[in-house]
């Protein structure tokens, strides 16, 4: 109501057919946009300070309040979990197991579905998840050693509406065909905003790229792009070499 009548108040001043009227909108206008003449030696220092500032509160908040608060929402956890930008958000009767050395950003979701029995999200170790992503967990997503989920993620375990509009209408779960397993093995890398449908698994050290929408099972060591996501190309077998994620077997 306040937005509204100042915004009517604006049309009013500008519009006036009075100019005095219409040269006080001009000087609020101009007023508004204020700042001071400070040289830039001084801007450099004040944004050094605010980012000081900034990071040395969020480094104390993850450390003394963030992390310690989200582990006592997991069932196990491994060594130097690292959380960034808060505590993500968790849904659902969801059991979330996750390995040594995961940094997962805190806004990222969590969900489990609530009429499935023990929903399980177990994370292996280095793994990497960026900011904005879901993962909606129908009855078990597992993500290996050393996957990478860039932003925007959705790992979609279950759909959460039942395809009939008159039963989705009167808020019923969705169907048990809706829902199913999703498995990243490891070396995964899934680029921002990349969706993963349920029953899905992706094989060792295949890459998908921005946007795509896998709703099929991809092989081992191939590049995947488009809606749905097809395989582009593969890539160099590395199994042979040893990975970073090896070194917790």
């Amino acid at each position: 109501m306040l937005a509204t009548k100042t915004n009517e108040f604006k049309s009013w001043l500008k519009d006036h057919p009075n100019p005095k009227f219409r040269n006080l909108f001009l000087f609020l206008k101009q007023a508004r946009m204020a700042e001071l003449p400070t040289p830039h030696i001084m801007n450099k220092i004040f944004y050094g300070v605010y980012t000081f500032a900034r990071n040395s509160i969020n480094e104390i908040l993850r450390i003394l309040f963030h992390t310690p608060a989200f582990k006592g929402r997991l069932s196990r956890y491994g060594k130097r979990l690292y959380l960034y930008g808060g505590i993500p958000y968790i849904s659902g009767p969801l059991t979330i197991n996750i390995g040594s050395d995961c940094r997962i950003s805190g806004q990222t979701t969590f969900s489990g579905r609530s009429s499935s029995q023990s929903p399980t999200l177990t994370l292996g170790h280095n793994i990497g998840i960026g900011w904005q992503t879901t993962i909606a967990v129908g009855q078990q997503v597992v993500l290996g050693d050393n996957v990478r989920l860039a932003g925007g993620v959705f790992l979609c375990g279950y759909s959460g509406h039942p395809l009939d509009p008159v039963r989705r209408a009167k808020g019923e779960a969705d169907d048990e065909t809706q829902v199913g397993n999703i498995i990243l093995e490891k070396d995964v890398w899934l680029g921002s905003n990349v969706t993963v449908m349920s029953n899905v698994t992706i094989g060792q050290g295949t890459v998908v790229a921005t946007g795509s929408v896998v709703t099929k099972d991809l092989p081992p060591f191939v590049i995947a792009a488009g809606n749905p996501a097809k395989v582009i190309r593969s890539i160099p077998d590395s199994q042979t070499h040893q990975t970073e994620g090896e070194r917790y077997a």
